[in-house]
């Protein structure tokens, strides 16, 4: 029997844009669809493919191409991934695309001033004093999808926008 490819979304938007609270509910919602999932949160994966991440250009570079390589590999199994990482170049977002066959990107839209509102992790108050320097929509451009399979607004419920994405799952037929 041959194995059908997972599927891979790719939930990115700016830090603090709300990308790990929708993955959150995401997952929640897709456990009552018995679909074998992987999450591949961009922190996460640094602690273990970077643990001393600089944040670099070359650094990131080679993160992201590592990481859609891990999920290119994953989905070749069977197994869907969720990716929630914020990927600020629209090449590492495009290089995951050309792996996987069956991909959709997710762009949760939120504007600047709203991120560094919420701020969960502190990286936009170590940018404003000096601590971090490469802070992507801050000091490093963040560049938005031009053609992404769904555009959301971070202001909506992460219930919302989960259902959104289920929604277009549903649209691709990959549910």
């Amino acid at each position: 029997m041959i194995r059908q490819s997972g599927f891979a979304i790719w939930i990115t938007g700016m830090p603090a844009s709300g990308k790990s609270s929708v993955t959150r509910e995401l997952v929640s919602m897709l456990s009552s669809h018995r679909l074998p999932l992987v999450v591949l949160e961009s922190d996460v994966m640094r602690g273990i493919l970077t643990p001393h991440a600089t944040y670099e250009n070359s650094e990131r570079d080679w993160f992201y191409e590592a990481l859609a390589s891990i999920g290119a590999v994953i989905t070749q199994s069977g197994v869907n991934v969720i990716f929630d990482a914020t990927a600020n170049r629209r090449s590492y977002r495009e290089h995951a695309r050309a792996l996987i066959p069956r991909f959709i990107e997710v762009y949760i839209e939120c504007p600047l001033d709203v991120c560094i509102g919420r701020d969960p992790k502190g990286i936009y108050r170590k940018a404003a004093v000096g601590k971090a320097s490469t802070v992507p929509g801050l000091q490093s451009a963040y560049e938005p999808p031009e053609q992404a399979e769904l555009v959301l607004d971070c202001r909506d419920s992460a219930e919302a926008n989960a259902s959104a994405i289920i929604a277009t799952l549903r649209q691709f037929k990959y549910i």
